[in-house]
């Protein structure tokens, strides 16, 4: 496979996201003041406003919210993956919180609104080295 076009690992806002990945644990941003979730980074909790979040594990465990099978991919390192399917997971901790992913280790045809599904990681080339990415399949 070609180089995985992944986000900037060493922006401060997703820097812990990336570093837990590496130790396959998955954590989202929590509100110190409120306990909402926060999704994606930013420097305030949306619910209170308050300053104050802590990258906090959560399960890995969600169902697919909505997903979309690519016949084309829109970029060469995805075009060995074709047919494959992104999709947005609700968060088994938080159903407003839903991570944008690519679904693995299934069968595109077979994905239903509301299937059971949870992370599990994979290392992916990226920038001269290998990244470990939270993906998800069905559960």
């Amino acid at each position: 496979m070609s180089e995985f076009p992944l986000p900037e690992l060493e922006w401060e806002g997703t820097r812990p996201f990336w570093e837990a990945a590496a130790r396959e644990a998955l954590v989202i941003p929590r509100c110190d003041a409120c306990a909402a979730w926060v999704w994606y980074p930013r420097e305030c909790c949306g619910a209170c406003q308050a300053e104050g979040l802590t990258w906090t594990p959560v399960s890995g465990r969600g169902t697919l919210f909505t997903w979309t099978v690519v016949h084309h991919a829109f970029a060469e390192p995805f075009a060995p993956l074709v047919p494959y399917a992104t999709g947005l997971v609700a968060l088994a901790e938080d159903p407003a919180v839903r991570l944008a992913t690519l679904l693995v280790d299934c069968d595109p045809a077979s994905l239903r609104v509301d299937q059971p599904v949870r992370a599990l990681f994979r290392r992916l080339p990226y920038g001269g080295r290998e990244v470990v990415a939270p993906l998800f399949t069905p559960a």
